[in-house]
């Protein structure tokens, strides 16, 4: 923006230029002033001025201001606190109103030592009280969810959860009731504040009226670590803070990304931490003794073990790996499998393309999009899409798998014609069916996405670091053994590839398994030899996310087993390759195949989204979607799913229903009413669900959560 687009503001006798409609808050931070606030806060949208925190001198009007409400307009002259008496008066008054009946409970309160109430009252509030009536009470803490508690004394009312409620993740489940001085923050009805992103409003909470059950009365600020890492429990990849004491996780934070999750979380990668401490976690190696059950082995003795498994089934070995590994552990893992043993690869974690590479865009630009057809998988894609649908984006649900691309593909079909013709379209792809993400590519170009640099695709995968797994995984060794039958020995790495029914199937074909996991209830019943896992807060490396970004995790907690890392190196040594047990010299090894030879230093703290780079699109599939009678079915894995969230007892609420979702078309045809019990069938095999009526769901789908779907596939008749 040149010189004469922007607009001249002087804050306190310091004048600064800013574009027009900036707001005042920010303004003034411009000219390294700060004015105070509390219920401010940029991404819950238009501010409301209800804190009054803020309040400012602006020459030409009478009365104080509301900074947060106001924007920049040329020739705007501002005094704060600072430098008007006025000001100052005002800002001391609003916190003497608000200390009124805030209860004096700092030492015991959970935001105490990093409270912004705690901080503007010794910064510009009133030295001493002059009330002497007693403080009002409430009931106290109010339990709106297993996870989050309400203290009602403490509220400032600056409505920032019930805006983030409304506004951003647009539940509406957060209410204000009453009005004047008896307005109270509750949930909508009573009911508890079931919403995959309600722990957000912790954070958003300036005062400690809402605080997380889990964290409640476990630390003070001066006691902790805080370990800037990634989530590693769905393939967006947000950064988090991992707040540690006396070495274990106790809470987890969002560390502002803006391009990624601008802050936000959803419940499972703010709540499940807990799974570290779970009962049947795993310390120790454990080998499968016949009639005896298991016996705990030394480390020295299970890679033994492990060795000699895995030589007496040399060139029959089959991995089967889960989609949380870090890039080094796939790749360590790669080259004593392929490099050392010549092991087939049974089960990478999903298909990826790096034709979409030339498609590259960070999350955030969904929120800027035109148009986008969409469907669900990642938790904060949703955000963005209804950030995007907020500021007047046309969000198209163009429908899953193969005939979706068929049809945007259609020069005939308007959507398609749309996309073609928009210069900020975004197409988000959530199917499982295979090659996913090189038939997206394929539609992305198709549409001449390829010109247009604010046009995009993002291919939703099913694992967290699906992406970054198999580019290690290949770039490992370029050899691949044969497909073996019978398996000599199955390698089982991680909790979600041993939670796969089509891993299981492929342990009852083997003659030997190795399982790497965490828990004892996934394994211990049918492998051969169990060696422990970590999670992702346990390990450094790195991991790609949805976007193709490359993010760096860190290490917040020692695991009470070596990392995946460490064994690996010593278990390739007998069969000598050479494996780095440290993830930076592994990493370095890596980047000179496939990530230009960073330096594994300069994955920082807030990752740059790679730049744009071209690969071949293969052709999109031209044989027609196979027609039934019936309705396709779509089994799907639920964000609140999982080994991890199985071992969180505040989660297990947010938990899918037994239940088939179907459109109202459908369900109307059938006359089938929401909440009634319907009978799914399929080749003679039949589920009784409740069923739920989706609007945003197309006709001639429906859909099941994997865990209940049994052994439902295809095509499925639904009737009541």
């Amino acid at each position: 923006m040149s010189a004469t687009e922007l607009v001249t503001v002087t804050v306190d006798g310091r004048e600064v230029h800013v574009p027009p409609g900036t707001g005042l808050v920010e303004t003034a931070l411009a000219a390294g002033v700060e004015i105070p606030v509390f219920c401010y806060e940029p991404r819950l949208g238009a501010a409301v001025g209800a804190c009054r925190m803020c309040l400012c001198e602006i020459e030409g009007m009478p009365k104080l201001q509301a900074a947060c409400t106001l924007t920049a307009t040329n020739g705007m002259i501002v005094r704060t606190a600072q430098t008007s008496e006025r000001a100052a008066e005002g800002q001391e008054a609003t916190l003497e109103f608000i200390l009124v009946n805030h209860p004096l409970d700092c030492p015991v309160c959970d935001k105490g030592g990093e409270c912004p109430l705690q901080d503007l009252t010794f910064r510009w509030g009133p030295g001493n009280t002059r009330m002497t009536f007693p403080k009002r009470t409430f009931e106290k803490p109010i339990p709106i969810s297993p996870a989050i508690a309400l203290d009602r004394e403490r509220c400032i009312l600056c409505y920032r959860c019930t805006r983030f409620s409304e506004s951003v993740a647009e539940d509406g489940q957060l209410v204000a009731l009453n009005r004047g001085a008896e307005s109270v923050i509750a949930t909508f009805e009573d009911e508890p504040y079931l919403a995959p992103f309600s722990g957000n409003v912790i954070e958003l909470c300036p005062v400690g009226a809402l605080t997380s059950t889990q964290y409640r009365f476990e630390a003070r600020p001066w006691e902790i670590q805080n370990v800037p890492t990634v989530c590693g429990l769905c393939p967006v990849g947000c950064n988090i803070q991992a707040t540690t004491r006396e070495g274990k996780v106790k809470r987890i934070l969002s560390r502002n990304h803006p391009e990624v999750d601008e802050g936000w979380l959803c419940d499972k990668g703010r709540f499940a931490f807990t799974h570290l401490r779970a009962r049947d976690r795993i310390a120790d190696p454990l080998r499968r003794v016949r009639r005896r059950g298991f016996d705990v082995l030394s480390w020295d003795d299970a890679l033994g073990e492990a060795a000699e498994l895995l030589m007496q089934a040399q060139g029959r070995i089959v991995t089967a790996l889960s989609g949380s590994e870090t890039v080094e552990q796939a790749y360590a893992l790669g080259r004593l499998m392929r490099a050392g043993l010549g092991a087939h690869t049974g089960v990478l974690p999903e298909e990826t393309s790096p034709a979409l590479d030339a498609f590259r865009l960070p999350l955030s630009a969904i929120r800027d999009a035109e148009l986008e057809p969409v469907a669900e998988r990642a938790p904060i894609v949703e955000l963005w899409v209804k950030a995007a649908r907020r500021q007047g984006a046309q969000v198209e649900q163009a429908g899953d798998a193969l005939e979706g691309c068929r049809r945007l593909a259609d020069k005939r079909n308007a959507l398609g014609k749309s996309l073609r013709e928009s210069e900020r379209a975004i197409l988000i792809w959530s199917g499982e069916e295979g090659a996913g993400g090189a038939h997206l590519a394929a539609l992305a170009k198709e549409l001449g996405f390829a010109g247009k640099p604010a046009s995009g695709a993002f291919h939703l995968p099913c694992t967290p670091n699906g992406r970054g797994i198999a580019d290690a995984w290949a770039a490992a060794s370029d050899d691949e053994g044969p497909n073996p039958e019978p398996i000599g020995l199955l390698f089982v790495s991680g909790d979600e590839a041993a939670a796969d029914p089509n891993v299981r199937a492929l342990a009852e074909r083997a003659e030997r398994v190795i399982v790497n996991a965490m828990f004892q209830g996934l394994a211990v019943g049918w492998a051969d030899l169990v060696l422990p896992g970590t999670s992702y807060l346990e390990r450094d490396g790195t991991y790609v996310n949805l976007e193709g970004r490359l993010q760096r995790l860190r290490r917040a907690v020692i695991p009470p087993a070596p990392d995946e890392l460490a064994w690996i190196s010593k278990l390739a040594e007998r069969f000598a390759v050479e494996v780095s047990p440290h993830a930076s010299a592994v990493f370095a090894e890596v980047s000179e195949r496939i990530y230009d030879g960073l330096p594994f230093g300069e994955v920082g703290e807030e990752a740059p989204l790679r730049t744009r780079s071209e690969a071949p699109a293969p052709q999109l599939p031209s044989e027609p979607a196979a027609e039934g009678k019936g309705l396709r079915l779509v089994r799907y894995r639920p964000l609140f799913s999982g080994p991890a969230v199985e071992r969180v007892p505040e989660l297990q609420f947010q938990r899918p229903a037994p239940e088939v979702e179907l459109s109202p078309g459908d369900a109307g045809r059938r006359g089938i009413a929401p909440g009634e019990t319907v009978t799914v069938t399929h080749n003679g095999t039949s589920l009784q669900l409740r069923a739920r009526i989706t609007k945003s769901l197309r006709e001639g789908i429906v859909r099941i959560a994997a865990e209940h779907a049994g052994e439902l596939g295809g095509t499925v008749e639904v009737a009541k």
